[in-house]
C-alpha cells in the first residue's frame, strides 16, 4: 500500500514538473489526469500541503505552485554538495588522468575555482580557489556558457576586453560564439593556448536538478601532454560531471 507520505512526493513531483515544462501553475483536474488518479484524493493531498507551505495556492486562477521556500531549500542544497560531491569529483577525475582538476562557477564575465585536486608533484604555484579568470579565454566559461543563447552570451560579456592570454585568445565576442558552437556540439569545450601559452583544458559542464549549468569541472595541463589525449580526458571529464550531477539530485551511481 502506497503511503500517505510517497503519495505527497509523488504529487509534488509531478507538479513540480508539469510547473517547469508550462512555466505556470497547475490545477488539481490537471494534476489527477497526468498522475491518473482520483481527483479527490489529489485535492485532499494537495490541501494538506498547502496548509504546511510546501504549495502556494494562487486563488484567481485556482492553480497551484511549489512553494518559493523549496526551490530556496533546493538551491541551498544544491551548493552544499557542489563543493563536497565535487571534491569526490575532481579526486575521481584526477586518479583517471593524472592531471591537475577544478570545479568552477560564472561570476559575472569571470570564472571562479570553488574547488581543485592536484597531482602529487604538480607545479602549481599557490591554489586557484577563488580566483577569478576572464570566462572568454577559459575553458570553464565556454562551458558555463554552453546552454545560453548568443544574447544572453553577448549580454555577459558586454563589457569585457579581449585582452591577449594567449596566441589564441578570442578576439571578439563574435569569435567567442564562433568556438561556443564547437562546444555546444562537441559537449564539452577544448581551449588550445587560448588561457595561456602551451596550455590546454577540457571542461565538461554540470547541470542541477532544474537541469540549468551551474557548474564545470575541468582538466588543465601542458599542451603537448593533454592535446594527444583530447579524447579521454573529454570522456572522463564527461562521465564525471554525469556523477556530480546525480550526486546534486540525490542519487550516486559509484
Amino acid at each position: 500500500m502506497e503511503s500517505s507520505v510517497g503519495r505527497g512526493f509523488d504529487i509534488l513531483s509531478a507538479l513540480t514538473g508539469r510547473t517547469v515544462a508550462n512555466h505556470r501553475g497547475v490545477s488539481i483536474s490537471d494534476l489527477a489526469r497526468d498522475m491518473g488518479r482520483d481527483r479527490s484524493q489529489v485535492s485532499r493531498t494537495l490541501s494538506a500541503m498547502t496548509e504546511e507551505e510546501f504549495l502556494l495556492r494562487d486563488a484567481a486562477s485556482r492553480t497551484l505552485a511549489p512553494h518559493w521556500r523549496l526551490y530556496a531549500d533546493a538551491q541551498e542544497l544544491t551548493a552544499h554538495r557542489l563543493r563536497t560531491d565535487g571534491q569526490t569529483a575532481l579526486e575521481g577525475l584526477a586518479a583517471d588522468t593524472g592531471e591537475s582538476c577544478y570545479l568552477g562557477i560564472l561570476v559575472g564575465d569571470a570564472t571562479v575555482t570553488i574547488a581543485e585536486r592536484v597531482p602529487p608533484g604538480s607545479n602549481q604555484i599557490g591554489s586557484w580557489i577563488g580566483r577569478p579568470y576572464p570566462a572568454y579565454c577559459s575553458d570553464c566559461g565556454q562551458a558555463l556558457l554552453c546552454d545560453a543563447e548568443d544574447d544572453e552570451v553577448a549580454s555577459v560579456l558586454a563589457r569585457t576586453d579581449f585582452v591577449r592570454h594567449g596566441p589564441n585568445t578570442p578576439t571578439s565576442i563574435d569569435d567567442f560564439l564562433h568556438r561556443l558552437a564547437g562546444t555546444r556540439e562537441r559537449g564539452y569545450s577544448v581551449i588550445d593556448e587560448e588561457a595561456e601559452p602551451g596550455l590546454y583544458s577540457i571542461a565538461a559542464p554540470v547541470r542541477d536538478f532544474r537541469g540549468e549549468v551551474i557548474a564545470a569541472i575541468q582538466i588543465v595541463g601542458p599542451r603537448v601532454r593533454l592535446a594527444p589525449r583530447t579524447d579521454d580526458h573529454a570522456a572522463a571529464a564527461l562521465s564525471w560531471s554525469r556523477w556530480l550531477q546525480d550526486a546534486l539530485r540525490g542519487h550516486n551511481t559509484r
